[in-house]
């Protein structure tokens, strides 16, 4: 009865966000602000990523349960009765934590854009212009490239106060733009990072724990970056390529020269791929401009992902795909990429003095 009850709340407050106009909005201001503040308090006290050991203490319980209710209903020869408390419990633990991630998470996806609230207004672009946008950032790159801490291999080092780094940044970020504004905590690097590199995954963020989680054994100059994506959905901001764009402001902004080295990066793979797709002559040539330096930490981002290729890898990204195609995100997991649009636009109202 419970899990029913629960399970039918979060489907019809999630199918309500999607017909009601300006619900959406104003339950990420309210109800998951408040939600967000309380659980991501609670959970922040502790050091590691409270949601990765709540998922293996569920992994666990569910066979010790599922053996012992097995053992029990041979011993007492009442497999109805045991089995029928074995699925209760697990249906009420199910709609449970699908309340939470509907409270936490579903919702959001049907809100206000940050472009739309904070004037990022995007026309599209021309070649031309993403040749520009693409040289702009080269020569941003190439500024920071040989300032930034490198390690044993000459590869960008994050150091040792990311995760504090990555908080304040974003801190500093809303102060620019009130929809990002308030604290922020600190991200988590899971335990177990092996797990989100065989998904092609750089970070998670948790709507049941509210936590910004992350890759610890990705290539050092994408910390930063997937660090601020991550804390942009603590925001309620879940499309991907808003996220990713809020990382990229976060990062540029940064006092730290690796997190602007990162943003700029990061931005410049978006913005190279879809040149690419565009005019490949074009792209040879900017190509060519890149310094050996952020060469060096590019090729080491490809080698590292090249390990992880497979059909799990594959799997996962169609089953990411299908899940942001479900939240209302028809590119699926091509809307990473539809950053650059954002990122022009950018570009031009800077250049403007904007």
């Amino acid at each position: 009865m419970a899990g029913a009850v629960l399970l039918a709340l979060a489907v019809l407050w999630l199918l309500l966000s999607r017909v009601v106009p300006g619900m959406a909005q104003w339950h990420s201001q309210s109800v998951y602000r408040l939600t967000a503040g309380v659980l991501g308090r609670f959970w922040g006290l502790f050091p590691f990523s409270a949601a990765e050991i709540c998922l293996y203490i569920l992994l666990v319980l569910f066979f010790f349960t599922l053996i012992r209710g097995l053992f029990r209903a041979i011993r007492e020869k009442n497999y109805k009765e045991e089995g029928a408390k074995w699925l209760s419990c697990w249906f009420l633990t199910a709609a449970a934590l699908f309340f939470l991630y509907v409270i936490n998470c579903g919702v959001n996806y049907q809100r206000d854009s940050f472009a739309v609230q904070e004037g990022f207004i995007t026309e599209g672009y021309s070649d031309e212009e993403l040749a520009r946008v693409c040289l702009w950032l080269t020569d941003e790159i190439n500024g920071r490239s040989d300032l930034v801490e490198r390690d044993e291999k000459k590869e960008m080092g994050a150091g040792e106060h990311v995760q504090e780094e990555a908080a304040a940044a974003m801190e500093a970020l809303g102060e620019q733009y009130p929809s990002l504004e308030g604290s922020y905590p600190r991200p988590k690097e899971l335990i177990f990072s092996s797990l989100l590199s065989w998904q092609n995954l750089t970070g998670v963020y948790s709507p049941f724990t509210v936590e910004a989680n992350y890759n610890g054994d990705i290539t050092d100059y994408n910390i930063p970056f997937t660090l601020c994506h991550e804390l942009a959905h603590l925001r309620g901001f879940m499309q991907e390529e808003e996220a990713n764009f809020i990382a990229f402001l976060g990062c540029v902004n940064a006092k730290s020269t690796e997190f602007q080295y990162s943003g700029y990066l990061s931005a410049w793979i978006y913005a190279m791929n879809e040149l690419n797709d565009r005019d490949v002559q074009r792209w040879s040539q900017i190509r060519r401009q890149l310094s050996a330096q952020a060469d060096l930490d590019v090729r080491a981002n490809s080698a590292f992902w090249q390990r992880y290729e497979g059909k799990v890898s594959g799997w996962s990204e169609k089953m990411n795909d299908a899940y942001l195609k479900a939240n209302g995100q028809e590119d699926g997991v091509e809307s990473y990429d539809r950053m650059v649009e954002l990122v022009v636009t950018y570009y031009h109202m800077k250049h403007a003095g904007v």
